[in-house]
C-alpha cells in the first residue's frame, strides 16, 4: 500500500493524540487549553474523512480508529472538562488531589464521566445505523464535545457569572441532557454542503449566519451558543416536517 493511503489514519491518530492531551490538560487545571486541543481534533476529524474520500483510502482499521479517536476527543476530554468544573465549584481549584475530597465530593467529580458511556453508545449506534448516511439521528459526539469545551473556555477566561455554571447540579444536568441527546431519535440535519446554492442548503446558511455573529462576539466560546442553536433548530425542523406529514395523511 502506498504511503499516501496512510494519510487518513495518520490524521485520525493526530485526533486521538490531541484528545488524550486535552483530557490530561483538563485534569491538571487548564480546560482552556483542552478547548484548543478538542477544536484542533475536530479539524483533523473532518480532514481524515475528506482525505479518505479523496484518496479512496477506506479500511476497517480506519473506521475503528476513527471511532476510538472520537470517543477520546469528544467523549473523554469533554467529560474531564466537566469533572474539572465540578472540582472548581467544590474547592475553588480547577484541579487537586482526588483523595483529599470527601466521598460525596468524589462521587460528584466522577459523575460527568457518564458522558463517555453515552458517547460510546452514540458511536456504536452510528456505525451500525444505515439511516445516518445523509443526516444524523441524535446529536453527534463532535458537537457535544465542542459545546462542552467551549463553555469551559468561557467560564475559565471570563469568570464572573459564568462561574455559576460550574455548580455540580448544573453540570450534572448538562451531562443528563447531552447524554440523552446523544442516543435520542431526534433528526439532526447534516452540516455538510454538497453545493453552494441556496436551495437545499437553507438550514445550513441560517446556522452559518448565527455562527458568524457568535464567533464575532464570543470567539472560541461561540460554540457554547452555536451547538444549542443547532439542536433547537433541528428539533423545530423535525416537528415542522412531522406536522406536514400528519396534515397530508389527514387530508
Amino acid at each position: 500500500m502506498s504511503i499516501v493511503r496512510h494519510i487518513p489514519n495518520a490524521l485520525t491518530s493526530g485526533n486521538l493524540f490531541l484528545g488524550t492531551t486535552g483530557a490530561y490538560l483538563a485534569l491538571v487545571g487548564r480546560p482552556d487549553l483542552t478547548a484548543w486541543c478538542v477544536l484542533a481534533a475536530a479539524l483533523l476529524d473532518f480532514l481524515d474523512g475528506f482525505a479518505a474520500r479523496m484518496l479512496h483510502a477506506y479500511s476497517d482499521i480506519g473506521k475503528d480508529l476513527d471511532s476510538l479517536a472520537d470517543l477520546v476527543s469528544f467523549g473523554v476530554a469533554p467529560a474531564a472538562v466537566l469533572s474539572a468544573m465540578v472540582h472548581f465549584s467544590l474547592t475553588g481549584q480547577w484541579s487537586g488531589l482526588f483523595l483529599t475530597l470527601e466521598m460525596t465530593q468524589q462521587a460528584l467529580v466522577l459523575m460527568p464521566f457518564l458522558l463517555v458511556v453515552f458517547s460510546a453508545l452514540r458511536l456504536a449506534k452510528f456505525n451500525n445505523d444505515e439511516r445516518q448516511s445523509e443526516s444524523f439521528i441524535g446529536l453527534t459526539t463532535t458537537a457535544t464535545g465542542m459545546f462542552t469545551v467551549s463553555l469551559a473556555y468561557l467560564i475559565f477566561k471570563e469568570g464572573g457569572w459564568w462561574l455559576q455554571l460550574t455548580n455540580p447540579w448544573a453540570v450534572l444536568a448538562m451531562v443528563a441532557v447531552f447524554s440523552a441527546l446523544l442516543v435520542s431519535e431526534i433528526p439532526m440535519f447534516s452540516l455538510k454542503f454538497k453545493s453552494f446554492g441556496w436551495k437545499g442548503n437553507e438550514n445550513r446558511y441560517v446556522l452559518l449566519v448565527v455562527s458568524l455573529f457568535a464567533l464575532v462576539f464570543l470567539q472560541v466560546g461561540a460554540l457554547a451558543v452555536i451547538v444549542p442553536a443547532y439542536v433547537l433548530y433541528s428539533i423545530v425542523l423535525a416537528v415542522s416536517i412531522r406536522s406536514k406529514i400528519s396534515n397530508k395523511k389527514a387530508g
